[in-house]
C-alpha cells in the first residue's frame, strides 16, 4: 500500500456513536473435537457433563462484560452471536441467568438478533422452546453434511436423521430463521452428494445456508493426516452446481458463503463484522473489536482484543477474565482489515462507512481502488466501493492489494 503522508491530510474523527456494537458470546466445549476443526474448542466427554464447570463459566462471562461496559461508550447492543465449541452444551438455565445480567448492563436494541451455534444431535441441545423463551431469535445448526459416510469422516457425533430432525423441531417450536452451516468439498464427495445436502437442508426448512468449503488447517487432526479431498474439476463443478441450486431456490449469495431465502434476512451479527463494525467479546478465546473516541485510558482509535484461550486459564481469574491482547490497529494497517471484510460482500459498502469505521478519507485508498476498478475487479465511484461478479470470485486477490 502507498504511504499516507501526512496523517492529517486523511484523518476524520471517528465516532463510535455512528458504530453498531454488537456482542460475541464464547462457549469453548464440545463432546468431541472434529478433524477439521481449529477453533478454540476443548473435549468434555458427556460423562462429565454433569460435573461440568457451567455455573462458574457464567460467573466469569458475567465478569468479563462487567470488565468490558467501558467499551461500550452509550451504544446499545444490535446482536449477540454465541458461538463455540458447542454453546447449546450450556445449561438452558446457565444462559437465563446470563441474559438476566446481561440485560441489566446493557440496552438492547429493539429488534436485536440473537443467534446460537446449536448442533443436531438431541444430547447437545435443549427444547428448543426453551431459545426462544430467553430471546434467542435464530439458530445456527451445524450439520455440514446429511451424508453419514461423509458425517462419520468429519467426526461428527449425529447422522443424518438427526440433522433433519433438528431443523424440523426448530420449526415447529416456532424459529422462523434457521441457518444450516454445510461444508462441501468433502472427501471422496461428488457433485450430487454436494448438491443433495443443499436440497435436504432447503427440503428441511433452512431460510439461510452458510456454504463452504473445507479447507485443511494447521494445528487439526486433517492437516497431521490429510483426508483425500476431490480434485480442482470437481470442486469446480461442486461449487457451479451448488451455486445454481441455491439459485434456483430463491438464495441470494449476500457474503462469499453465506446464501439467504426469500422468507429471510442477511445475519445481521455478521454483517457487523464485514461491515466493520465493532463488537464486545466474552468468553474463553473470544476476539473482539472496538471504537475508543476520549476514553480515560487509551487514545482516540480502533482497537482489537482478545481473552485468554484456555478454559481452566478463563476460570482462573478472581476478578476478570484476562485480557491477553488490547492493542491499537495502526492507521496503516487500517485500509487493509476494513477490506478484508467488506470484500467478503456481494453488494459491498458505502464510501461513509469506510470513512466512519476507519476515519479515514477515501482518498487514502486511490492508488489500490483504481487500477482494480481499470481492471474489472471492483466498482468504485463517489458512494459506492463493491466487487465486480469476478471481483466477487477472486475476493482473496483482491485484498492483497490493500495489503500495507
Amino acid at each position: 500500500m502507498s504511504e499516507f503522508g501526512d496523517p492529517s491530510d486523511h484523518a476524520l474523527i471517528l465516532d463510535p456513536a455512528r458504530i453498531p456494537l454488537s456482542l460475541y458470546i464464547h462457549v469453548p466445549w464440545c463432546l468431541k473435537k472434529c478433524p477439521y476443526c481449529d477453533f478454540n474448542s476443548h473435549t468434555l466427554p458427556k460423562e462429565e457433563l454433569m460435573n461440568a464447570p457451567f455455573d462458574e463459566y457464567v460467573n466469569a462471562l458475567i465478569k468479563d462484560i462487567d470488565s468490558q461496559l467501558d467499551l461500550v461508550q452509550g451504544r446499545s447492543i444490535h446482536s449477540i452471536f454465541i458461538g463455540g465449541g458447542t454453546p447449546s452444551l450450556l445449561p438452558t438455565a446457565e444462559f437465563g441467568r446470563l441474559f438476566t445480567h446481561l440485560k441489566n448492563v446493557l440496552a438492547f436494541d429493539k429488534n436485536i438478533e440473537i443467534t446460537l451455534e446449536a448442533n443436531p444431535a438431541t444430547l447437545e441441545h435443549a427444547p428448543f422452546e426453551e431459545y426462544l423463551s430467553l430471546g434467542i431469535n435464530r439458530l445456527s445448526v451445524g450439520v455440514q453434511s446429511f451424508d453419514n459416510q461423509a458425517l462419520s469422516v468429519l467426526g461428527r457425533v449425529h447422522d443424518c436423521d438427526d440433522a433433519v430432525r433438528a431443523i424440523l423441531q426448530a420449526k415447529k417450536a416456532g424459529f422462523t430463521r434457521i441457518n444450516a452451516d454445510l461444508m462441501h468439498g468433502l472427501p471422496m464427495q461428488t457433485p450430487k452428494l454436494a448438491v443433495n445436502d443443499i436440497q435436504m437442508a432447503l427440503q428441511a426448512g433452512a431460510t439461510h445456508v452458510s456454504w463452504y468449503q473445507l479447507t485443511i488447517e494447521p494445528n487439526t487432526a486433517f492437516y497431521r493426516t490429510p483426508p483425500d479431498l476431490p480434485n480442482e474439476d470437481v470442486l469446480e463443478e461442486i461449487e457451479k452446481q451448488g451455486r445454481a441450486t441455491l439459485l434456483q431456490a430463491g438464495f441470494t449469495n449476500y457474503e462469499i458463503s453465506a446464501w439467504v431465502g426469500r422468507d429471510d434476512t442477511a445475519c445481521q451479527h455478521n454483517l457487523n463484522y464485514w461491515q466493520f463494525g465493532d463488537y464486545l467479546a466474552i468468553g474463553a478465546g473470544a476476539h473482539g473489536k472496538v471504537t475508543l473516541l476520549d476514553h480515560a485510558s487509551h487514545p482516540n482509535g480502533v482497537y482489537r482484543f482478545a481473552k485468554t484461550r484456555l478454559p481452566r486459564d478463563y476460570l482462573s481469574y478472581e476478578y476478570a477474565p484476562k485480557m491477553v491482547d488490547f492493542h491499537k490497529i495502526d492507521e496503516i494497517d487500517l485500509p487493509f482489515e476494513f477490506m478484508m471484510n467488506a470484500l467478503r460482500l456481494a453488494s459491498g459498502v458505502s464510501v461513509d462507512t469506510f470513512e466512519e469505521r476507519t476515519g479515514l478519507l477515501i482518498s487514502t485508498i486511490d492508488n489500490e481502488l483504481l487500477p482494480l476498478q481499470h481492471q474489472g475487479f471492483m466498482v468504485f465511484d463517489p458512494n459506492l466501493i463493491a466487487p465486480t461478479k469476478m471481483g466477487f470470485r477472486y475476493a482473496n486477490h483482491l485484498m492483497q492489494a490493500f495489503l500495507p
